[in-house]
């Protein structure tokens, strides 16, 4: 039993200090270097094949121009005058007046057709100049707030509306008068309620909105 002695197992060292890789001896320190210098090499390698990739890419093709980037002329008659204008196609009405002509007093409110801010005349007719392209009104008649007074001397409608306090901040007022104006012609001014209705288009966010009844029946009187 004395001879039968135990020899303890070195932790530091040996049998733990080595692993079968692969069916060979490896020491921890070589297998973290094998490990480590593998990886690098992947690495190099990718990025060296995506470069040669990119750099054999033939340079893509330039996208062909459409019509739609060219410009176009387009003859417009607007308050009685004739302008030549060179526009992009998709150009609406509304700027081709403001940014090309610089005739401002269309404004631009929900620039959806649906505050009416923007309403001119076109033959007569009202017009949400928002919605409509420049490029199809070539032969009509375009009247602006800009063109209804005569000189110095207003329209019936725009002196109705100042006399009646027919605006507060004024930004719907050039599209309220336009729109007031066809509706005389268009003979839809017989009640309160057919003015409601026909002027229902044209919104005023500060509440106007007796006055503006008011005007447009003054405006009625002096037609």
């Amino acid at each position: 039993m004395a001879d039968e002695s135990e020899t303890p197992l070195d932790p530091g060292c040996g049998d733990l200090d080595e692993l079968l890789i692969f069916g060979s001896p490896e020491t921890r320190r070589q297998f973290i270097k094998q490990v480590a210098g593998t990886g690098v090499a992947i690495t190099i390698g990718i990025n060296f094949v995506s470069a040669s990739a990119v750099a054999a890419a033939p340079p893509a093709a330039a996208s062909p121009k459409t019509s739609g980037d060219a410009s176009i002329p387009v003859k417009l008659k607007i308050n009685g005058k004739d302008y030549t204008l060179d526009v992009d196609p998709r150009t609406t009405l509304l700027d081709a007046l403001r940014e090309r002509l610089h005739l401002t007093g269309s404004k631009k409110g929900c620039d959806h057709g649906q505050c009416g801010a923007c309403t001119v005349l076109v033959n007569g007719r009202r017009v949400n100049s928002c919605l409509t392209l420049a490029v199809v009104h070539e032969s009509d008649e375009i009247t602006t707030i800009e063109g209804l007074a005569k000189g110095e001397e207003l329209h019936p409608m725009q002196a109705a509306f100042i006399e009646h306090d027919g605006f507060q901040c004024g930004y719907c007022t050039p599209g309220q008068i336009c729109s007031a104006v066809a509706l005389l012609k268009e003979n839809h001014a017989k009640s309160d309620d057919e003015i409601r209705e026909w002027m229902s288009g044209n919104i005023c966010r500060c509440g106007a909105y007796p006055n503006i009844l008011a005007a447009i029946k003054e405006a009625k009187t002096r037609a």
